[in-house]
């Protein structure tokens, strides 16, 4: 199926959807790195131009990846709403995007129409859609979800306290939780990725997370993102609990199958979490996605990284997750090169997680070897309040010691809850209130001093 359009006298070609969505999406070094860019900034607003005049239906029955090679768009396609597809099916994506941006279409609207779109098809959208268009849109779909406590309450931008330690040393990994809780941090998941990816590390870590929290009393959930076969090895020993099980995923079979992991051992470790975990509410999954990942294993099937990022948060849909998040700048400058991707990869991700009816959150991020600085992280974490996103990352001077990349820090997330107005989840606040941490809508002079926890009252 050749698709073409005619721009300032020249002729542009696309041998199919799959090439459409590649060379329409903004400029991004993997999918240049992948040869599947567009060459030039016209041929790319030719491929905006054809993209937005194809349907909801073009794009639903030309998935990036094909139904019988494929389990993620198998599961993308057999979980669609059919009611709602019919609905829009022949919506031109320009038309989508309108809808959309219009200030009377709710939340509520948007949500039940994304049920009847695949995740290409919200790829599309969001190909045609500036940055601006991306944050207004973003910020106007709330999504919530309640594991321990509940996620996605208007004005309130969480944070994942990420107390990482090089040789995960508990005593380290507690005083950094500890720092972290007293500058307001960990109301989305008390969260560590371990150096070590044994059932015996994982159990100590899981353990010294739940005696802090249940010791203080602390409303939250805790986790340790080891591999998904490790967390549910201990959670069968009985010998620890957690709220929350947490795996990377990627938006195809063949990249799903390089971190190790299936939809059906998914769907396996969802069902044993509901049933012998510690949440209290009915979302017990936590996913990680990144785009670049797909062609980092060389699994992208030729299809743009943030297509296949989108499928991510099809496969993740599936499970209902309490939290997701994407590691924007993480892999490095050979997928997001510099600010100007970061901030746009940044910014599709969390409309495209909400458009999918997640709760999504992102790691403000970059890697010491991209032409990025702390500046442009602090700019995107800005941005990425104003759309609304559901939480970021915290950690001490926003520097990861044990995965090496820089984030965002205690500091930066308190700074910009006070600028937007924005609050931790109100179990957390209310929390924070009683240890004298938070008052008035911001932090009070005891922030900071983790010997809080140890005074006796």
């Amino acid at each position: 199926m050749i698709l073409k359009t005619k721009l300032y006298g020249k002729v542009y070609e696309f041998r199919d959807v799959k090439d459409v969505l590649a060379k329409a999406s903004e400029l991004k070094s993997g999918d240049r790195l992948a040869g599947i860019a567009a060459e030039t900034t016209l041929e790319r607003i030719a491929a905006k131009e054809v993209l937005s005049e194809l349907t909801v239906k073009d794009i639903r029955e030309n998935p990036v990846i094909p139904y019988e090679n494929d389990s993620v768009t198998r599961l993308i396609q057999d979980d669609l709403d059919e009611e709602a597809y019919i609905k829009i099916a022949n919506k031109t994506i320009a038309q989508m995007r309108e809808w959309i941006l219009i200030h009377t279409t709710t939340s509520d609207m948007l949500m039940k129409a994304s049920g009847g779109m695949t995740s290409e098809v919200i790829a599309a959208i969001s190909k045609i859609m500036g940055n601006l268009d991306l944050v207004y849109a973003g910020n106007k779909i709330k999504v919530m979800t309640t594991c321990n406590t509940t996620i996605g309450e208007d004005g309130v931008l969480a944070s994942r306290l990420q107390p990482n330690h090089p040789v995960d040393d508990i005593t380290g990994i507690a005083a950094a939780t500890y720092e972290g809780l007293s500058y307001g941090i960990g109301d989305a998941v008390l969260g560590v990725n371990p150096a070590i990816d044994t059932e015996e590390n994982t159990r100590e870590v899981w353990n010294v997370l739940g005696e802090i929290r249940d010791k203080y009393a602390i409303p939250t959930q805790t986790c340790v993102l080891s591999h998904v076969t490790t967390q549910m090895k201990v959670l069968r020993s009985g010998l620890a609990k957690a709220d929350l099980c947490f795996q990377s995923i990627a938006g195809s079979q063949k990249a799903c199958e390089a971190f190790g992991i299936t939809t059906d051992l998914l769907e396996e470790a969802n069902a044993l979490f509901h049933d012998r975990g510690s949440a209290k509410g009915e979302n017990v999954m936590y996913f990680e996605t990144g785009q670049g990942s797909e062609l980092s294993s060389s699994a992208h099937n030729g299809s743009d990284q943030q297509t296949l990022e989108c499928r991510c948060y099809g496969l993740a849909r599936h499970y209902h997750p309490f939290l997701v998040n994407t590691v924007v700048g993480f892999i490095g400058p050979e997928y997001v090169y510099d600010t100007k991707q970061l901030l746009r990869a940044g910014l599709e991700d969390v409309f495209c997680g909400h458009m999918h009816g997640l709760p999504m959150g992102c790691d403000a991020c970059y890697t010491n070897h991209m032409p990025v600085d702390q500046n442009d992280n602090e700019t995107l974490l800005m941005l990425l309040g104003m759309t609304g996103c559901h939480y970021v990352m915290g950690l001490s001077q926003a520097d990861d010691i044990m995965l090496m990349y820089q984030s965002t820090g205690f500091h930066d997330v308190a700074a910009v809850r006070e600028l937007l107005k924005k609050e931790p989840i109100k179990e957390f606040k209310e929390w924070l209130e009683q240890m004298g941490i938070w008052s008035e809508g911001k932090l009070t002079a005891k922030a900071g001093d983790p010997t809080i926890f140890f005074k006796k009252k």
